[in-house]
């Protein structure tokens, strides 16, 4: 199993882009909140201390990353937060149970987003608020392309229900959210960098994990996986500087709607 380091490494990747979801979110006092693939649970927890007394489920298709959530939850001693497994495009929530659903970059992944989004507005009241972080366009992101030009022509493109950039036409994205029960939808243009830290090695693991990037790897011989992790090194090295670290360009979009009356 991954140590907690790794796993919380994502919320180091992301933490530029975090801050612009942190001024959006707007939880008040008392309210009821779902957060979408919550992951480690960062997103889940700041929740909760918004809007305690109210409650906070956090929901996600990772065992061993509730289980990290659980722990630090636990050690933070906040008791207004359950975590339940599964997955938000099928899992039953409460009808009309929730004030505001929030997700940090896991709402990309569904294999039906007009399914998934739908039962998303089921589980919220009326006028209740949905904030999402999503990635743009695969092209608008630095990262991305990198890492592309280093695994060559090994680059594969994501399945269905696999493809991080599946929400990166806004207007495309904007019809599935009109056609699933919300509307005021908002979409703000967020250019912040990726951060993978000033550990090489580290940052190269993380990239490796992505899941492209190992099926790339997997689909080659094992000199010529060798040849493109050591390609991915060398763009990880070219991103470095003393003063960050690793560093990429992203592009993400910050969209927040209302569930329909």
């Amino acid at each position: 199993m991954p140590s907690p380091i790794s796993l919380d490494f994502y919320d180091v990747e992301l933490r530029a882009h975090h801050e612009h979801l942190r001024a959006a979110y707007r939880i008040g006092r008392g309210d009821e909140v779902v957060d979408i693939a919550c992951g480690t649970g960062l997103t889940t927890r700041e929740a909760a201390r918004a809007g305690a007394p109210g409650s906070v489920v956090g929901v996600d298709v990772s065992e061993r990353m509730l289980e990290r959530a659980r722990q630090v939850t636990a050690a933070e001693r906040l008791d207004n937060v359950r975590y339940e497994l599964g997955d938000a495009q099928v899992h039953r929530f409460d009808p009309a149970g929730f004030d505001v659903a929030i997700s940090r970059f896991g709402t990309m992944f569904f294999s039906d987003p007009a399914v998934a989004f739908a039962n998303i507005a089921a589980a919220l009241r009326p006028e209740a608020r949905l904030v999402l972080l999503v990635w743009q366009r695969r092209e608008h992101n630095e990262w991305a392309r990198a890492i592309d030009a280093a695994l060559g022509n090994a680059a594969q493109r994501p399945e269905p229900g696999a493809d991080p950039f599946s929400l990166g036409d806004a207007e495309a994205t904007a019809d599935i959210l009109e056609r699933t029960g919300f509307d005021g939808m908002r979409f703000e243009d967020v250019r912040e960098p990726v951060l993978y830290g000033h550990d090489l090695d580290a940052a190269l693991a993380f990239v490796r994990g992505f899941q492209d990037t190992s099926a790339a790897l997997a689909s080659l011989s094992d000199g010529e996986a060798a040849d493109a992790v050591e390609r991915l090194r060398e763009t990880l090295a070219a991103h470095y500087s003393d003063e960050r670290g690793v560093v990429f360009d992203a592009r993400s979009w910050l969209i927040t709607a209302r569930r329909r009356r």
